[in-house]
């Protein structure tokens, strides 16, 4: 005797060895023997053999048709056997019962399981459906084949091109378009970045990365809805300085200026001048929506995508020749020593008399010409003598609680393209200056920006006001700067708290901390009950977390596609060779150029040793340089020399495989704070 039966949702049959009450021991084909519920024995049979009986039941199960099978059915719940013997013969032996037990099992959109070989046949309206189901998933089926065809012969078809950047950055895993491309990739052997440049979907590397950035940072676009530009909420009165600006020829978004009185007097008043769209703008309205959303400006060669709209923009800039409302800090200091007696912040209009552009400026304004020891030839160089000389002395002081001196080891470098203001295509012909970190005019800045910064920070802390700050812990390697609420030290910097509030224009943060300001000014003591955010308001988390965000990948596009203009240099300049200095495991820095890439067989060379390298292949895509190590030039410096600029390890990440990723945590260098301040990226504007 043999028997049938299920076990964990397949059908075995074997040899009926022994039973009793409730369980049996079965010998299967293999020899091996089971112990079966005897609930689970559905069918016993003398004839034909086990291994016989699945070959015929399954044969005979695919000649059933199932819509045939649904109206004989009783519309109670029945037995398979039941079944076999209205759609066969009332003599429907084992293997067709068998086959009407395979067929049930394997269709339960017509007849729903109730175990233990029993079932019930399903409405009309569910068979109905279900049925439209399984045709929607067979032509899926047909298509995603048939996609997939296209794309292992080199061809794109149009929706998979349509869902490009979904496929590759966000997929829906159960998507036709992302199934071609799996399926394809598998066939062709290809990685799909690759299946897909091959068959046409990625025509132009630069889009490539400059579209993936859209669909991941502004799905719904650039542009902003129509918005008039909000009146200013009451008549400001006129500050007697006459300001001026230092930024690159191409800002449009210029938010600090600074003016000096008083010289020679023996008490100089130094005045911070900072763009006030925070008295216009209100929170909780359209513009703050619209500011909250992007969060920063995000800056790139040759274009930028602004926080706020062009209007708003152009009526808070501090352009030359207007009065512009501003949040200005005057700080009274002492004219020998340089020490500051008393700092006071007012609402008001700043008439600013230049726009300095330190590109073209560069060359005039230097150290011997602030100094006296060279002529003066440029505007306001009585003011930016003493701005320079106070510079110095304020970032001496900063020095002094670092605990080392505060240098830069590598240049800034300026992009520019010839796109003339349009947005790039990506075959913009395009140059790289480099320009010295530090710089006089960007000291002079960067150095009055963390004057303001600070201030207003423990001015805030003093009126127990909320405001977001950013700290570090200590500058020992892996101490990353932080954002909170907490009037913190940052060790980087050498000050006892630290604000963003300089850059309202461009930053959300700043404009969070411009409304408090305002609140500061307007109130005095009584600020932290009208000012817009409360103590442990937990909206102010909520934006440094956005922000944080938002910030750090606006940051790393912005590394990716400078990376992808300068291996564009080097295809137009017809580069074949490079001088570099070892940074670690096989990673170098270009000399002249911002460019970091692995170079095989200088692994074991210290850090500093100067080498050459030949380009073997430039991929714009993956933004990957290969390299050869053509000759060693020198040793350089084991470790850094003390005090010198800490090694940037996000640069060092970016040139291990750089493009492609979808997020890489950055780590701050301690300085970057500082050197965030002057002006926006060059050529950004």
């Amino acid at each position: 005797m043999y028997a049938l039966f299920e076990d964990a949702g397949k059908y075995h049959a074997g040899r009926l060895m022994s039973e009793g009450d409730s369980s049996c021991q079965i010998e299967l084909e293999s020899g091996r023997r089971v112990k079966i519920k005897a609930a689970n024995v559905l069918l016993r049979f003398a004839a034909p053999a086990p291994a016989e009986l699945i070959a015929q039941a399954q044969l005979l199960a695919q000649q059933i048709d199932l819509d045939l099978a649904w109206e004989f059915a009783p519309e109670d719940d029945f037995g398979f056997g039941d079944l076999a013997r209205d759609y066969f013969d009332a003599a429907a032996g084992a293997a067709h019962q068998a086959a009407a037990l395979l067929r049930l099992f394997d269709a339960p959109h017509y007849f729903r399981r109730l175990g233990k070989g029993r079932f019930k046949k399903a409405p009309q309206e569910t068979v109905q459906a279900a049925l439209a189901a399984i045709e929607r998933k067979q032509q899926q089926a047909a298509l995603v084949a048939q996609w997939a065809d296209e794309l292992a012969a080199g061809r794109c078809p149009e929706p998979v091109a349509g869902q490009l950047y979904r496929v590759l950055f966000k997929p829906d895993k159960n998507g036709p378009e992302y199934k071609a491309v799996v399926e394809a990739s598998r066939r062709a052997q290809l990685a799909p970045l690759a299946l897909l440049q091959r068959a046409g979907a990625i025509r132009n590397p630069y889009q490539f990365h400059w579209r993936r950035f859209l669909f991941d940072a502004f799905p719904a676009g650039t542009g902003f809805p129509a918005q008039d530009v909000p009146p200013l909420p009451d008549e400001l009165p006129t500050a007697p300085v006459q300001a001026f600006s230092v930024d690159d020829s191409a800002t449009t978004e210029i938010d600090d200026a600074l003016s000096v009185q008083g010289l020679g007097s023996g008490t100089v008043t130094l005045g911070v001048h900072i763009a006030a769209p925070g008295l216009a703008i209100q929170p909780g309205s359209t513009l703050d929506r619209i500011a909250r959303e992007r969060l920063s400006t995000v800056y790139m060669p040759g274009w930028k995508i602004t926080m706020l709209p062009d209007a708003v923009v152009q009526a808070y800039t501090l352009d030359a020749g207007r009065d512009c409302p501003a949040v200005s800090l005057y700080l009274t200091l002492d004219e020998a020593t340089l020490q500051v007696r008393a700092s006071q912040t007012r609402l008001e209009r700043v008439p600013v008399a230049t726009n300095l552009r330190h590109d073209r400026l560069d060359g005039v304004i230097t150290e011997a010409a602030l100094a006296g020891q060279a002529p003066a030839e440029f505007p306001h160089a009585a003011e930016l003598a003493f701005c320079w000389r106070l510079a110095r002395e304020l970032k001496a002081r900063r020095e002094q609680v670092r605990g080392k001196p505060e240098t830069f080891t590598r240049p800034d470098y300026d992009f520019r393209l010839d796109n003339a203001g349009a947005e790039p295509s990506g075959d913009e012909q395009v140059s790289i200056a480099p320009r010295q970190r530090g710089a006089p005019l960007d000291l002079i800045v960067s150095e009055a920006m963390i004057l303001a910064n600070s201030t207003w920070g423990k001015w805030l802390a003093d009126l127990g006001v909320p405001g977001i700050y950013r700290s570090q812990a200590s500058l020992a390697p892996g101490i990353k700067v932080r954002m909170g609420t907490k009037p913190l030290p940052h060790a980087g910097m050498g000050v006892a708290q630290y604000t963003w509030a300089t850059s309202p224009l461009r930053r959300y943060v700043d404009l969070v901390n411009q409304w408090q300001l305002i609140a500061c000014a307007r109130h005095g003591r009584t600020a932290a009950l009208a000012a817009p955010f409360k103590p442990k308001d937990a909206s102010l988390f909520s934006v440094i977390s956005a922000f944080d965000a938002a910030y750090t990948g606006y940051g790393d596009f912005q590394r990716d596609i400078e990376r992808y203009w300068t291996l564009r240099w080097l295809q137009q300049q017809g580069v074949g060779e490079l001088e570099a200095a070892v940074i670690k495991d096989g990673l170098v820095r270009a000399q002249t150029l911002p460019l970091v890439f692995r170079v095989p067989g200088s692994e074991g060379f210290a850090r500093g040793t100067r080498l050459k390298a030949r380009i073997a292949a430039i991929d714009l895509l993956t933004l990957e340089l290969h390299a050869t190590l053509l000759a060693r030039l020198e040793d350089g410096a084991a470790a850094a020399e003390p005090g010198s600029e800490p090694e940037d390890d996000s640069e060092a990440a970016e040139a291990a495989g750089a493009a492609l990723r979808l997020a890489i945590d950055v780590e701050e260098a301690p300085a970057a704070d500082a050197a965030a301040e002057p002006a926006a990226p060059a050529g950004a504007g």
